[in-house]
């Protein structure tokens, strides 16, 4: 069973795209890769229970288990070591990519507080889009009650566009808020 979001993308946003840039071969309209999302939390150096609540509340999120990330060298003025946990991340790929963006485009970025869409400066030049979050608790899967601290994370959009205005049709379409 494909993603809804998938299955628009194969229907409406590829002709579009095509149409707009003026694709000769379907294989060079762009598409979604993967998407990363991250949640560093540099304060589990003191406290590692911040970190099982961090994996715990991201599986929920993504519905996939992420991977502890450690530290690659020791920093004396962040009171860091090499190989300390610091941070947790997940890499979605497939159908679940597809179904975590359309969850966030369309369910957990409606429920920021002020919310007047996402920034467009957020580019990387080679087509792919980073976008930070300040609390986790936008998401619906999350129990406000259970949340013992509010985390921030950052989700990055990877696509095959070979130009941010390529990446940022793509997104549009696909329903990101950008701002008018």
């Amino acid at each position: 069973m494909d993603a809804r979001l998938e299955r628009r993308y194969r229907e409406d946003v590829r002709a579009k795209l095509s149409e707009e840039f003026g694709y000769k071969n379907v294989h060079q309209v762009p598409s979604l890769t993967k998407i990363v999302v991250n949640i560093g939390l540099g304060e589990a150096t003191q406290n590692p229970k911040l970190l099982d609540n961090a994996v715990e509340e991201l599986s929920l999120i993504t519905g996939q288990k992420p991977v502890v990330r450690r530290a690659r060298k020791s920093v004396a003025n962040f009171k860091l070591r090499e190989g300390q946990a610091i941070g947790t991340m997940v890499t979605l790929r497939g159908e679940r990519m597809w179904d975590f963006l359309d969850r966030l485009v369309n369910v957990a970025l409606p429920r920021v507080r002020d919310f007047k869409g996402v920034s467009t400066k957020a580019f990387d030049g080679r087509g792919n889009y980073t976008l930070g979050i300040r609390e986790q608790i936008i998401f619906p899967e999350i129990d406000y009650d259970k949340v013992e601290r509010i985390t921030g994370l950052n989700v990055t959009v990877c696509t095959t566009a070979q130009t941010d205005a390529e990446a940022k049709s793509l997104l549009s379409h696909l329903g990101m808020p950008f701002p008018s």
